[in-house]
């Protein structure tokens, strides 16, 4: 019974009683056709009630703050007589609801429906249950039923389009080619001078003895093969033992540091799987992502993550060839800055992506992310404007060799 219904039989009973009291035969006539009507409501709803059977379907299946996913549903009435109307009702998160019209359908007959749902903020939004109502025509009762049950759906933080450094190109990738001219990690090529900080190693020492000069062996040069992106999840610079206020930790806010580290992270991760770099992603509560699936799986920790929490210490990276190590937390001041030196080796190359804007201390190789532009900026000047895309020359390789 609605709230309708509950008022209709208690003014039917009320119009019943002050007509015996006072003796008024249309009280009677009022209070027994109100009466009847409840019961009639009742009766229609409870004998047909809601009996359609829905598929539901939810696309993209990861959410992107500010885009706009999708809900499409298959009603299909399985009996053979003609449905009611119904109306199909479904929560979307804690404040929206989806409502979608049903018109009567005939035995067997199939439809499909659908409705938008915006990602206003990052974190996972609940939709559901999916319930079916059928109200009488007088709004006096109502039959409920519910057909589908209620998922998850994650909303990820946005990602940004960032080119990965390319050898030669841009800050980042000078340095990344004077370190690999230094390591020789490619093939012979040739013979030249020394040069102050080449590795001892690089000499050789057969043709340095027949000349006045030491010999270093020239090596091609190989570009950027893996990547580790780090995620400081303390949101104060000082990096102190007391987690991080945050009002709301799933919103969307471009003035916040935290969720700024959160999309830094995410779109690094993006761009360096996108390059076809063997990626690595790192946060706190023991999360060491790697594999082929890191970037969907890394989009599925940054929806839920929260500020807080330490990280441990991390496990040194076994790849072979020149790495980055990309580290997002608030300033060189942190904890996290300083535990990455740990993983560091000559073939890794540590980036800060600061945001909090204190990145004086780290040199030429930081990016100040204390907003969004200043981070867009800072690392397309670092990175160059060229793009690395080690799966576009493999191709291109495997052309040539054809």
């Amino acid at each position: 019974m609605t709230r309708h219904g509950w008022a209709g039989a208690v003014a039917a009973v009320l119009a019943v009683a002050v007509g015996r009291v006072f003796g008024v035969v249309e009280l009677y006539v009022i209070g027994a056709g109100l009466g009847v009507a409840v019961l009639a409501g009742w009766l229609t709803v409870r004998l047909r009630g809601p009996v359609l059977t829905v598929d539901r379907w939810v696309h993209p299946p990861i959410l992107t703050v500010g885009g706009t996913g999708r809900v499409d549903l298959t009603i299909t009435n399985p009996r053979r007589r003609r449905s009611p109307r119904i109306t199909a009702v479904e929560p979307v998160g804690p404040r929206d609801t989806a409502r979608i019209a049903l018109a009567p359908l005939d035995g067997g007959e199939v439809v499909n429906a659908a409705y938008r749902v915006p990602a206003a903020r990052r974190g996972v939004l609940d939709i559901g249950p999916l319930v079916l109502e059928r109200r009488d025509l007088f709004g006096v009762a109502l039959a409920r039923r519910s057909v589908a049950p209620t998922i998850e759906v994650v909303v990820a933080p946005r990602t940004h389009e960032l080119p990965m450094p390319d050898l030669g190109h841009g800050i980042l990738g000078r340095h990344l080619l004077t370190q690999a001219q230094r390591l020789g990690s490619g093939e012979f090529h040739s013979l030249r001078d020394y040069q102050t900080g080449d590795e001892l190693r690089l000499v050789d020492w057969k043709a340095s003895a027949r000349t006045e000069d030491l010999k270093v062996r020239q090596h091609t040069t190989e570009g950027v093969r893996r990547c580790i992106v780090v995620l400081d999840l303390r949101h104060d610079p000082a990096a102190t033992d007391r987690p991080a206020g945050h009002a709301d930790a799933h919103a969307d806010g471009e003035d916040d540091p935290f969720e700024r580290g959160v999309t830094a992270a995410a779109s690094l991760v993006h761009a360096a799987d996108r390059a076809g770099l063997t990626t690595r992603f790192v946060t706190a509560g023991d999360i060491d992502l790697r594999g082929p699936e890191v970037a969907s799986n890394t989009l599925r920790v940054l929806a839920r993550v929260l500020p807080g929490g330490d990280l441990g210490e991390i496990e040194r990276d076994p790849g072979e060839g020149l790495g980055l190590v990309l580290v997002v937390t608030p300033s060189p001041m942190t904890a996290t800055w300083r535990r990455t030196e740990a993983v560091l080796d000559p073939t890794l190359t540590r980036v800060g992506i600061f945001t909090a804007g204190r990145g004086e201390a780290t040199g030429r190789l930081s990016v100040d992310a204390s907003s969004t532009d200043r981070f867009l900026t800072g690392w397309e000047a670092l990175a160059g404007r060229g793009g690395l895309d080690v799966r576009a020359r493999l191709l291109e390789h495997a052309g040539a060799l054809a």
